[in-house]
């Protein structure tokens, strides 16, 4: 159990930009160098996580403690994934209203924000990578994309169609396979 706190608190303490910004170093701890879990579980996970309710991060680190030690294994991933945060939200509000027109603390917000942005993008390329992408689907992340950061369409939305028209793609492909022998 204590494994499984301190691998997450570890992820949790240096994962900067929220729970996607975690997924190099999951993948990196979890299925690198721990080995609790393979990349394709990894892949399904984050699929997983992003469709339940709550906090990214944490889902994934429930899921991945519950695989490997029932509940207890859910309860000290999860605590270890949020105990840094928790920590260091509380120390920046006892001390956030000293330093808040600081310009020092100014510039380093706005030098972090760019890293941040690189490390969620990060994972996107990986992603796309496991996700198998070829000439024929690679679309459908573009164009899910754009609706969600263009045209304002909710993600649930998209998540909603892309599965449908998963489940329509499998199913006409299944009948023509079937017709064909």
């Amino acid at each position: 159990m204590f494994e499984l706190f301190r691998t997450f608190f570890h992820i949790g303490l240096f994962t900067i930009g929220g729970g996607y910004a975690m997924i190099p170093l999951i993948e990196d701890k979890v299925v690198s160098e721990k080995q609790w879990i393979s990349k394709e579980e990894l892949m399904d996970l984050i699929a997983v996580a992003q469709s339940c309710p709550g906090i990214f991060a944490v889902n994934i680190s429930i899921f991945i403690g519950y695989k490997l030690r029932k509940t207890k294994g859910a309860f000290f991933s999860a605590l270890g994934t949020v105990m840094p945060s928790f920590l260091i939200i509380l120390l920046i509000a006892l001390v956030f209203q000293q330093f808040r027109e600081n310009w020092v603390v100014e510039r380093i917000f706005r030098g972090i924000r760019p890293a941040v942005v690189a490390l969620i993008a990060a994972p996107v390329f990986r992603m796309a990578k496991s996700a198998k992408l070829s000439k024929y689907n690679f679309w459908i992340p573009v164009v899910a994309a754009i609706a969600i950061w263009l045209l304002g369409v909710s993600p649930i939305y998209v998540i909603l169609l892309a599965g449908i028209g998963g489940y329509a793609y499998g199913q006409f492909f299944k009948e023509e396979e079937e017709t064909e022998i």
